[in-house]
Parts: structure tokens; C-alpha cells; sequence
């Protein structure tokens, strides 16, 4: 029974050793796959870690292989760089030269043919002369409208040049003649108005409309429309009238419809008026650029005020580039006023801002709304909106002619009034009525503002302004009296641009289109003469097809509303790339000195770039044909070298690789040489010098690479 008992214990335990035993050194199935997994996942880790290896080695080697080309490329752009800036400054240098001197030769020619036609028109750049037209002009007697109308035409020319000269002017005292003599000749092209307006007035009862009972009268021509209504009649019925000849109209409250009067609406297709206001609130800027030439960037600042008092503090700074071959300087002003000091250093003040640093010192709580004229631009001419005592009449007595003579000249008669009844109450006078169709020989983008003359602040306010409504092409309004107005289009409408592209046509003639966010605007550019392509809109078929020098088109299409320019004062009110001013200068300069042969075109990439660079898109062509869209290569303008780059206009992301087996170069226009063929370099050596400064003017003046 022991035995047994411990055979079944020893059993017992030797099961359940064996069981054990069994249990322990054999691994199940899940056990197995978990090992396999396991050493799978150590192989991998070991083949990735060793690929990771080769794949650090291999970019090792070829960052070392990069870094020693770019080293290589770099040590060659340094050992060719004086030579190629050499080249580059010679060429500029060269054709700087050649354009002054025949700007200069072109002044004395102008100068010398004035001299010879001796028509009686003094050179406005000598004060005397344009003094004693001024002196001579106010002594004469002529009265009849169409006498008159063609003298204020040539005077209206002379005003012209006397603002060419003020803007080009540097010297203080210079300028304050130019000033003086342009106030005096706008009061007194004011005053001969008045004068033949009274001699048509004085002798309104023999005009008289039959139908109406008054008299109605409308004199133009190429500059003035003069509009003239004299109220005979007196009947309390009358409401208003449309002068259809010249489709402006007025209407006039029963106070005016029973009174002596007389309205004059006067349409000058110049604006003398805003040229007053810019004298007397904005400072003027008179800026030259020259990189690579030798010369100095300078911009003069002065202060010009209404009176002809001129102040000048000059402070010259000057900015060198490290590699040596670029300088500018510029110089400028500071102001007395301690409203102005609190301006940082340097800054360009708009219209705005010194108005109302003005504000800030005489009147503080001053709530006008002044019209901003660099934000604003007037378009389509002023219309001066008058009303006068009517003058006596002549009536006849036993074949004699009976008038009373005054001596006073043209009163104007006072508008508004204010009447104080019995109970203390004030009424005050109703707002007068306008309607204006908008100008054929001007494109607005958008419905245009009203804005009225403030005389004594020399300044266009829109706050005179109620109930303005637009019906296809003609507004209408009301004022609180009668006051000279004018519409007014926002001056940066058109922006952003879009897109820009420069193509050659053929030697020396290139077309430059810039699509701006309204409309878009073509020009064509051949030798020195520039023209705007044909056009769909109505107000600019009078400049289409017609030749004109850079500025004069530019002066033309800001006028006709369509605005492509860049000033000083954009960045204030538009959105750039604000890009470095040199080394986009100096890619304006290139552009124009291949753009004979190249094309050049806008890239999404020059925003997303920094910006000390520039990027576009350039390719060689020869002809007046479209681009071939897979014809362009990207390039990346810096200061101290230009490249051709990797990436496309369709890429993901910019980066700024280079294209493998380009080079490197100090200056944009060797670097383009390298993609062009012997043909195309010689057509841009053959370039002239007045088609390649044309070029770099209109280039200068939209800068498309601060939009795009």
C-alpha cells in the first residue's frame, strides 16, 4: 500500500514534471510568429538604418560635390565680376551720355525754332519775358469771347511749361519765380473769363430765347466749354435748364427763379485748379536715378507753399553697396513744424498727412473732408458752377443806346442766404441742383466722386456734396451753393496689376502690356515714340494709334483715367512686393538694354521671394509672334549675382537652386547672354540709345516687379 501510494505520488509528481517539462521547452504557435515578427522588424530596421546610411553618405558626398561646384562657379562669377560690371557700366555710361546730349541739343532746337517763329509767346524760362507777356496780356482791351478764349489757349500752354520747369527746378529761388509767375498767370486766365463773361451778359436782352423768355447761350472750343444763362424772364415757375449742346444742366430753387442773376457753367478740360491745390499743400519731389554710371541717385525735397516762400534743409546721406559698384545718395529736408518732426526720418509725407499736420496747429477740431489728391485724381476737366448779378441792360431811346456803366466788373451774387423770420426762427437756402454727363475722353473704372473748390483752403472738399445718383453716363447731385467741381476716380483703381509682359517685335520696337485689376493696357514702344494699342473703351479712341514720347503718354493715359504708374506715394495706399529700390533699378536698367531680344514676363514666385530679390520669367525672341509658353526659364536678381533657376512657374515651392549646368553672374544681362544666341546679342548691341532709355523710363514708371 506504501508503494503504491508513493508509485502514485512519484506518478503524480512525475506527471506533472513531465507536463511541466513539456509546457516550458516547447514555444507554441503565437509564440513563433511573435519571434518571426520580431527578428523581421530587427532586419528591416537594420536594412533602413543601413540604407539611412547610404542615403546620408550619398547626399554627404553630393553636398560636398555642390558645395565645390558652387565653389567653383562662385570663384569664376569673382574672378569675371569686375569685368562684367565694367561692361555693364560702360554700356550704361555710354547711352547715359548720348541721352543727355540730345535731350540737350533737343532744348536748344526748341529754344532756337521758338526764337525764330516769334510768334509773340515768351520762353517761360526767362521770368522777364514771361513777366512782361503777363503785364502786356492784362493791359489789353479785347473783350469778344472767341478773342479772348484763344489767348487763354496760348496762355494755358505756357502754364504748361512753367510746371515742367517748377517740378524740374533746384534751385530755391529758381523755383519761386517759376511759382510766382505761374500764380499770375492762372489769376489772370481767371480774370479774362470774368471780363468776356461780363461783355456777353451786358448784352444778354438781345439774345433772348423765344421760347423761354431768357437768354441761353453756349461758346466752345478745344480747351473751354462756356455755358451761359441770364435770367430775363424772372418767372417763379422756372426750375432748370440742360445745355444739350454741352450736356450739362442746373437746377435753381424759387429764391434764384425770381432773382437778377445769371449762371455761368464753365468746363475747362485743364485743371488749374488741383495745381494750385498741390502748390499749396504738397511737397514737391524732384527725383533722378542713376546706378552704374557713375552717378548718384539724388531726390531734392522742398517745402512750396501758395506764397512763393520756398524752405530747403538739406542732409546728405549716402548708401554704398559692398561690392562698390552701385551708390546712391539722397537728399533730404526737414520741416520747422513740430507736428511734422514727429514724421520718422526720411519719410515722404502725402497730401494728407501734411494737411493735417497743418490741421493739428491752427485748427484741431477741424472736421473737413479734404480730398487727398494723391488717393483721388480728377479726371475730365473742371466745371466751374457761378452765379453773378446780371449786369444792367442797354435799352434803346430815339436810335440811342442807353446803359448804365457800373465799373465794377462781374458780381457775383451771394448764395447762400439766411432769413430770420418773425418768431427768431432761421431759414436756410435750398441746395442747387447739377447734372453732368461724364466726359467721352475719359475711361471711369468705377461710379466717380464729386468734389467742390474750397477756396479759401485751396483745396477739393467732398463734403458740399448730397443725393449724387449715376444713370448710364450722367450723374447728377446737389450742392449747398455754387462752387467749382469735379469727379474724381480713385488713383490706384487699377491696382494690383495682375500680370506684366515686355516682347520684343523686331529691332528697337517692343510691346509692353500690363494687366491691372480693371483693365488692362498695352503700349507699344519704337525708337523713342510710344503708342497705347487700339482699345474697347470709348474714352481712349482719341489716344489710340497716336505717337507721343514716354512722358507725354503717361501724362495722356493718367488723364484719360487709367492709371499704370508708380509714384513715391503708392506704397501707401496699394500693396507691393517692396522690393530693394537698387537692385530693382539696376533690372529695369538690363531689361532694357536686351529687350530688343528678350522677353520678359511676370512670376508668382517674385512675392514669395525676399525682398533684396528679384524673380521673373525671361526667354530669347526673335519676332512679333506669341511666346511658346514652354519657352520661358525663371531668374533669381540679387545685388551681388543674377541665376537661372531650377524650379518653373508651376513648381510647388520656391527654391532658390540653380539650374544644373548654369553659371553664375554679377550682372542680370550676362547671366541671360548665356541662353543667347549669337543673333539675338547682336540685335541688342544695334539697339539705340533713345529706344533703350524709352524702355527703362516706362519701366521705371509702372515697376512690375513691385506688383507681381
Amino acid at each position: 500500500m506504501c508503494v503504491r501510494y508513493h508509485g502514485y505520488v512519484n506518478a503524480v509528481g512525475f506527471g506533472r514534471f513531465v507536463m511541466s517539462s513539456k509546457k516550458g521547452s516547447k514555444p507554441n504557435k503565437a509564440q513563433k510568429l511573435k519571434q518571426q515578427r520580431e527578428e523581421e522588424e530587427r532586419r528591416l530596421r537594420e536594412e533602413e538604418e543601413a540604407r539611412q546610411a547610404e542615403r546620408e553618405e550619398q547626399e554627404r558626398q553630393e553636398r560636398e560635390i555642390k558645395e565645390k561646384e558652387l565653389e567653383r562657379l562662385e570663384l569664376k562669377d569673382r574672378e569675371r565680376r569686375d569685368d562684367e560690371l565694367n561692361e555693364l557700366r560702360h554700356l550704361l555710361e555710354e547711352n547715359h551720355a548720348a541721352v543727355t546730349k540730345w535731350k540737350t541739343d533737343a532744348v536748344e532746337k526748341a529754344k532756337w525754332e521758338r526764337y525764330v517763329h516769334c510768334d509773340g509767346t515768351p520762353d517761360p524760362a526767362v521770368v522777364q519775358d514771361i513777366n512782361t507777356y503777363i503785364s502786356l496780356w492784362r493791359d489789353d482791351p479785347e473783350v469778344d469771347i472767341t478773342a479772348v478764349l484763344q489767348q487763354c489757349k496760348r496762355a494755358t500752354w505756357l502754364v504748361e511749361e512753367l510746371e515742367e520747369l517748377l517740378r524740374g527746378a533746384t534751385d530755391p529761388q529758381e523755383a519761386e519765380k517759376y511759382q510766382e509767375a505761374l500764380i499770375n498767370l492762372l489769376e489772370l486766365i481767371h480774370f479774362k473769363h470774368q471780363v468776356a463773361t461780363e461783355e456777353i451778359l451786358k448784352r444778354a436782352n438781345e439774345s433772348i430765347d423765344t421760347e423761354t423768355g431768357n437768354m441761353q447761350t453756349v461758346v466752345k472750343d478745344d480747351n473751354v466749354t462756356l455755358c451761359l444763362w441770364a435770367n430775363l424772364k424772372k418767372n417763379p415757375r422756372f426750375k432748370g435748364l440742360n445745355f444739350k449742346e454741352a450736356s450739362v444742366g442746373f437746377e435753381l430753387p424759387k429764391q434764384l427763379a425770381v432773382s437778377d442773376i445769371a449762371v455761368r457753367i464753365l468746363h475747362t478740360r485743364y485743371d488749374h485748379l488741383s495745381l494750385l491745390a498741390r502748390m499749396a499743400h504738397q511737397r514737391v519731389y524732384t527725383t533722378s536715378h542713376r546706378s552704374l554710371t557713375g552717378g548718384d541717385a539724388i531726390a531734392v525735397e522742398m517745402d512750396v507753399s501758395i506764397n512763393g516762400e520756398t524752405k530747403e534743409d538739406e542732409e546728405v546721406m549716402s548708401i554704398l553697396e559692398s561690392e562698390g559698384q552701385k551708390s546712391a545718395a539722397s537728399l533730404q529736408s526737414t520741416r520747422s513744424s513740430a507736428q511734422l518732426a514727429q514724421h520718422q526720418s526720411g519719410q515722404i509725407l502725402t497730401q494728407m498727412e501734411a494737411l493735417k499736420a497743418e490741421e493739428d496747429v491752427t485748427s484741431p477740431a477741424s472736421v473737413v473732408q479734404v480730398v487727398d489728391l494723391m488717393q483721388y485724381t480728377p479726371l475730365g476737366g473742371i466745371f466751374y458752377y457761378d452765379i453773378f448779378c446780371l449786369p444792367p441792360q442797354a435799352y434803346q431811346v430815339n436810335g440811342w443806346e442807353i446803359r448804365q456803366v457800373l465799373n465794377k466788373g462781374l458780381e457775383v451774387f451771394p448764395y447762400p442766404t439766411e432769413t430770420t423770420l418773425e418768431d427768431g426762427t432761421t431759414l436756410s437756402s435750398l441746395p442747387i441742383g447739377v447734372s453732368v454727363t461724364l466726359p467721352d475722353s475719359v475711361v471711369f473704372l468705377k461710379p466717380p466722386h464729386v468734389a467742390c473748390w474750397d477756396v479759401a483752403g485751396e483745396q477739393w472738399r467732398m463734403d458740399r456734396v448730397t443725393d449724387a445718383s449715376h444713370e448710364d453716363a450722367k450723374i447728377s447731385f446737389k450742392m449747398d451753393s455754387f462752387h467749382a467741381f469735379v469727379l474724381m476716380q480713385e488713383t490706384y483703381a487699377n491696382f494690383p496689376i495682375r500680370s506684366w509682359e515686355l516682347k520684343p517685335l523686331c529691332q528697337d520696337c517692343v510691346i509692353l502690356t500690363v494687366n491691372g485689376a480693371l483693365i488692362d493696357v498695352s503700349i507699344t514702344i519704337k525708337g523713342d515714340q510710344c503708342m497705347l494699342e487700339s482699345q474697347h473703351h470709348k474714352g481712349l479712341t482719341h489716344l489710340t494709334g497716336k505717337w507721343m514720347s514716354a512722358p507725354a503718354l503717361q501724362r495722356a493715359v493718367i488723364n484719360a483715367g487709367i492709371n499704370i504708374f508708380v509714384d513715391e506715394y503708392a506704397d501707401k495706399y496699394i500693396s507691393t512686393c517692396c522690393k530693394d529700390p537698387l537692385t530693382e533699378h539696376a533690372a529695369y536698367e538690363q531689361m532694357a538694354l536686351l529687350a530688343s531680344a528678350c522677353a520678359f514676363s511676370w512670376s508668382k514666385w517674385n512675392a514669395k521671394c525676399r525682398a533684396e530679390h528679384l524673380v521673373m520669367q525671361v526667354c530669347e525672341h526673335l519676332g512679333p509672334d506669341p511666346v511658346p509658353k514652354d519657352s520661358w526659364s525663371l531668374y533669381l536678381l540679387g545685388a551681388q549675382k543674377s541665376l537661372k533657376l531650377q524650379i518653373t512657374e508651376t513648381s510647388d515651392s520656391f527654391a532658390p537652386d540653380h539650374y544644373p549646368g548654369s553659371e553664375f553672374h554679377s550682372t542680370f544681362m550676362h547671366m541671360l547672354q548665356d541662353n543667347m544666341s549669337a543673333e539675338g546679342i547682336n540685335m541688342t548691341r544695334k539697339s539705340s540709345y533713345l529706344f533703350i532709355d524709352t524702355v527703362q523710363s516706362l519701366l521705371c514708371a509702372t515697376k512690375p516687379l513691385m506688383h507681381s
